[in-house]
């Protein structure tokens, strides 16, 4: 007895069983994780170096060279890339596949604590390295801005409200902030003034290192009763440091005002986030972007739909003046991909099952093919859930 006559003399059992693929095929295609590729673990690790006020030739010349050229003796190595730019240089490992990555990282370790003597001195921390992922792309950005509030005050939205929510969902791995505008006190110093009082930069910074402290001031004891003591010397404004007394000067005190401008600004300057916000109207906008990574083995689609449904909650404690916007949005192509695979594999079946009926010209016959192909496709779903694929162009096309 051959497995195709064992099917035909149970018609029960048969039915059963093609019950049984069509529920494990349905239960096993609505818990793949959805994404555009394949998740693929790449051995990868990452170097970074830094020396402050270094040209990009010299970073190239005197770091990135010098262990480059160390990385090689480590073993596995598929490929090696470097970029430096002014006071920072990164270097990118990849490793074959069969290669363990925390080995990996355990040899290149190794190789930096050998040639760190031979770096330059003013470097102020060693290289560090990082295992790093490249399938682990941003699957979606979004940005906030404002015509009316301040980049500080925005930071402080973004950095309070949205990003410790988002990073709550299941399946965010990371939420990182671009743009950030941290409030922080600027002192421009004039060197004239400093020099017709001579005055070092070094005693301004300490000066306003001293002048600037939040320290615990102890305890009292009473009798029934302790009480905290609490001495706030922290500077919270401009104003503030502009008073303060850097040295006296022929019994006089010279102020930080005095000596150059004092500024409400923020930490860095240097990194600004712009988004074109053509819809409103204002050309490029200055704004706050968000980062958003997802864990390996997730579903893209669903994380990106559990994001936007907080967004009605976020808009509704934002002051009306800011705008929250989407500015890249991943599951945008990939459920259009999925889609024109759905409609791809329905016309194919009907295709077929069309084909064998101009030929047999016996609907009965036709019915049997016309059954089966949706059922295997379906019950494909349950092993592809069983051998961990997910719903991506390459699995799906394939």
């Amino acid at each position: 007895m051959n497995l195709t006559a064992l099917f035909i003399k149970r018609p029960v059992m048969t039915a059963l069983v093609m019950m049984a693929i069509i529920i494990f095929g349905v239960a096993g295609y609505r818990t793949l994780p959805v994404s555009d590729l394949p998740n693929i673990d790449y051995p990868t690790i990452q170097v970074q170096a830094s020396l402050p006020g270094a040209s990009p030739e010299t970073m190239a010349a005197s770091v990135a060279t010098v262990l480059e050229r160390q990385f090689s003796t480590v073993p596995g190595v598929d490929s090696m890339t470097s970029t430096s730019v002014r006071g920072r240089s990164n270097i990118t490992l990849q490793f074959n596949l069969d290669r363990n990555i925390d080995a990996a990282s355990q040899d290149v370790q190794n190789q930096i604590a050998a040639v760190v003597r031979k770096l330059p001195v003013g470097m102020p921390a060693p290289p560090q390295l990082q295992k790093v992922n490249p399938a682990d792309q941003a699957i979606l950005f979004m940005g906030v801005n404002s015509s009316t509030i301040s980049p500080q005050a925005l930071d402080e939205y973004a950095e309070v409200l949205i990003a410790p929510r988002i990073s709550t969902i299941s399946g965010v791995a990371q939420v990182n902030v671009w743009g950030a505008a941290k409030f922080a006190v600027r002192a421009q110093m004039d060197p004239n003034q400093l020099a017709a009082r001579g005055i070092g930069i070094d005693e301004v910074a300490d000066a306003i290192q001293k002048h600037n402290v939040n320290l615990p001031a102890g305890t009292l004891w009473g009798k029934n009763q302790a009480y905290t003591v609490q001495a706030d010397g922290q500077l919270t404004d401009a104003a503030g440091y502009r008073s303060l007394i850097v040295s006296y000067n022929n019994g006089y005190p010279v102020r930080l005002g005095e000596l150059g401008r004092v500024l409400d600004g923020i930490q860095n300057d240097k990194e600004l986030a712009w988004v074109n916000d053509i819809d409103r109207g204002n050309g490029d906008t200055r704004s706050i972007m968000f980062q958003v990574q997802r864990q390996p083995g997730t579903n893209t689609v669903e994380i990106i739909d559990h994001i936007k449904e907080l967004f009605p909650e976020f808009r509704a404690q934002l002051p009306p003046s800011v705008n929250l916007d989407v500015v890249y949005d991943r599951s945008t192509s990939i459920r259009e991909s999925v889609n024109d695979v759905k409609f791809t594999l329905l016309l194919t079946i009907g295709l077929v099952v069309l084909v064998i009926f101009i030929f047999l010209r016996n609907v009965s016959a036709t019915i049997i093919p016309s059954l089966a192909l949706p059922i295997s496709v379906v019950g494909t779903f349950a092993a592809m859930y069983f051998l961990n694929y997910s719903l991506d162009n390459l699995s799906l096309w394939r």
